[in-house]
């Protein structure tokens, strides 16, 4: 069952529910598809009345904050053995290789880092975590965590419902419009059928007589 046609089966408090959990447990280190989430019950709450998109957006944004802190905390604790740990559980998200640039980012970037990483699906994954086990520290990475979660998922939410506000606008509109539009090509076609029809009509009239008229004065 596709995540949309899930959503649409549960109710609106479920939906802000399973927003929030997908989208903490992937900002705790988790890799899990919270951004698809976000996008398909933003889409929802475009389409159908009792899905809040302030609500939703509140539940992305705490989501992201509480799973980007309690992942600092576990990468704080856990340090270089975590990341090892999670290379071995997770090797196409946390090997080596994803591990190597996301440390170069955050050296580069530092504060940055955390809040660009949350419209990046790697770093979103890893910045949490990561924070933790660089000792980076916690007020600053809290401030780019609120500020990054903020724009992210009260952005998405904002430009995926307008979006979609907008669409469903011009499909109604245009269902219309092509009702109308397919009349008028029946319509149109049928006569330019019947002309085309009387002219070869009249075509195959005229052909004996000619070629009456041609054979007569021969004889």
């Amino acid at each position: 069952m596709h995540i949309q046609e899930w959503l649409e089966s549960v109710p609106a408090v479920a939906v802000y529910l399973v927003v929030g959990g997908v989208i903490g447990l992937e900002s705790l280190g988790i890799p899990l598809p919270g951004e698809i989430v976000l996008v398909s019950s933003t889409l929802m709450a475009a389409t159908q009345s009792h899905i809040n998109p302030y609500v939703l957006a509140g539940c992305a944004i705490a989501g992201a904050i509480i799973g980007d802190s309690i992942g600092y905390s576990i990468g704080r604790k856990g340090g270089k053995p975590l990341l090892e740990w999670l290379g071995r559980k997770f090797p196409k998200h946390f090997g080596p290789t994803h591990i190597a640039k996301a440390e170069q980012s955050f050296e580069k970037w530092g504060m940055w880092a955390v809040f660009v990483g949350r419209f990046i699906a790697l770093l979103r994954i890893f910045a949490g975590p990561l924070a933790g086990v660089l000792k980076m520290p916690y007020w600053k990475f809290l401030i780019a965590n609120v500020l990054g979660a903020i724009v992210w998922a009260g952005g998405t939410v904002a430009v995926i419902y307008t979006v979609g506000k907008v669409a469903e606008e011009w499909i109604g509109r245009f269902s219309w419009i092509g009702l109308a539009a397919a009349v008028l090509f029946g319509v149109g076609s049928f006569v330019v059928m019947r002309m085309r029809a009387k002219k070869a009509e009249a075509k195959e009239a005229a052909r004996p007589a000619g070629a009456e008229a041609v054979t007569t004065p021969a004889e």
